[in-house]
């Protein structure tokens, strides 16, 4: 029965490396790259009045990063060196300007010198002679900037479990790309308009493993595991694709260029849409979270329920549910203070009887901005046990708890939360004044947390 049960267990997981880290086949080229979230928007650009005709002659990368790897060193760097071609593309894309070339400067002066030479030397059918060149498109705009941050590990994180060699993992990784582009004016050198982007690369990994005895001989080992990295290329190209979005309007705005019809329904409803984003990300942190909005928030109702297990001096207790109701009043920032009701069931010598608690709280949410946050409480109060035998009176008591929540809508979040509800004396169990150990009941819950006013 354990080899089969060993057999199916190795075959479920290599079936899942096969599915999720191999390949099946390989893969044809694909004529486009992967459309980044902003593309829609630039090639929803108005038309403008007259085409802009801009010059790029280097759009590099500034930061001088190389990629960070854990134990090893490269010298492959954290972005693209093609972010000309990439801007060039944008430009292209937006229709609002005519790129012309300098990056190759040299090439195409060397490639005119060549005709030219050409034209001389030979005549047409007829005889008559070919002409000079056309002269080339001059700008009078020039784009200049480049790539300048990379930030690694702007947030890091994860969780993970294990029990008697069996368990799994996550972890996940934020980076942040900046990219800065301003147009100068050719004829005077000043510059006409600066205009600044970043964009986010999340990294996630997941993996879990089993680490075993089966029988006195047998030993199972197995992993899997899965992540997802970010193309930076295509961050970076998103963050360009914005930067020239902004530079459009912005330009615009300032008199440095018309759209058609400014007054259309098209060009207004994409300025609203621009004017909406610019408000959304002013409000966003260095971390590129949005604040949480807690206009009105006067009292906190949370209801919870789980399992708890009592610490006593029976063996082996068994975990029994358990449930609590708070109320706080927030005091400033994340602080807040309130009232915690708990009860359920305890396991004392194999029989599940009721206690209740009553205590003071101080709450705190370390990120009282950010829609998810570490949570850590604090409380001191009574707690009572009617059921067990030889216990008299209420037990003063501590608690303490961590946990997690995240706001599910603008009023209501989702906590998760764990700890220790500690009696001061010890007899919760019935072996008052004989036990060698304090009672403490371990709870573990999750809830809901709803936010008013009143």
């Amino acid at each position: 029965m354990r080899l089969a049960l060993l057999g199916l267990v190795l075959a479920a997981l290599s079936g899942c490396t096969a599915r999720y880290l191999h390949p099946f086949e390989v893969e044809s080229p694909r004529t486009a790259a992967p459309r980044t979230a902003v593309a829609d928007v630039l090639e929803s650009v108005p038309a403008p009045t007259d085409p802009v005709v801009v010059a790029v002659y280097r759009f590099r990368d500034q930061t001088g990063q190389y990629r960070a790897l854990e134990n090893v060193s490269t010298f492959s760097t954290s972005v693209t060196q093609g972010a000309t071609s990439i801007l060039m593309r944008a430009l292209e894309d937006s229709r609002f300007f005519v790129p012309i070339e300098r990056e190759g400067l040299s090439n195409l002066l060397n490639e005119r010198q060549i005709i030219s030479s050409t034209r001389q030397q030979y005549s047409g059918p007829e005889g008559e002679g070919l002409g000079p060149l056309p002269p080339l498109l001059y700008a009078g705009v020039l784009l200049e900037g480049g790539i300048i941050g990379y930030d690694s590990n702007l947030i890091t994180g994860g969780a993970g479990v294990r029990l008697l060699g069996a368990g799994g993992s996550g972890e996940f990784r934020q980076d942040q790309v900046t990219v800065y582009l301003r147009a100068v004016s050719v004829q005077t050198g000043r510059v006409l308009k600066t205009v600044h982007t970043s964009k986010t690369l999340v990294s996630q990994k997941l993996d879990g493993g089993v680490f075993q005895f089966v029988d006195t001989q047998t030993l199972l080992e197995s992993e899997v595991g899965y992540s997802t990295n970010e193309p930076p290329v295509l961050a970076v190209t998103a963050a360009i694709e914005e930067a020239v979005v902004a530079l459009v309007v912005e330009g615009a705005r300032d008199g440095l260029w018309a759209f058609q019809g400014p007054n259309d329904s098209n060009t207004q409803d994409f300025l609203a849409a621009y004017d909406a984003r610019v408000r959304a990300d002013a409000r966003r942190d260095v971390f590129d979270r949005a604040p949480l909005e807690r206009k009105g928030e006067t009292l906190a109702l949370g209801v919870g329920a789980g399992l708890g297990r009592i610490e006593s001096d029976y063996t082996r207790p068994s975990a029994q549910p358990v449930g609590a109701i708070s109320l706080d009043y927030p005091v400033f920032g994340g602080v807040s203070v309130g009232v915690r009701g708990e009860g359920g069931l305890i396991d004392v010598n194999d029989e599940a009887v009721t206690f209740g608690a009553a205590s003071a709280v101080l709450r705190t949410r370390l990120l009282p901005s950010a829609p998810t946050t570490p949570t850590v409480s604090l409380g001191i109060g009574a707690l009572f046990a009617p059921d067990v035998p030889n216990v008299d009176g209420p037990f003063l008591y501590g608690s303490a708890l961590a946990g997690l929540e995240t706001r599910l809508a603008s009023r209501v979040g989702l906590f998760i939360e764990g700890g220790i509800d500690y009696p001061f004396q010890e007899g919760l169990d019935g072996l008052q004044g004989s036990g060698g150990i304090n009672d403490n009941v371990w709870v573990g819950r999750a809830g809901l947390v709803y936010y008013t006013s009143f």
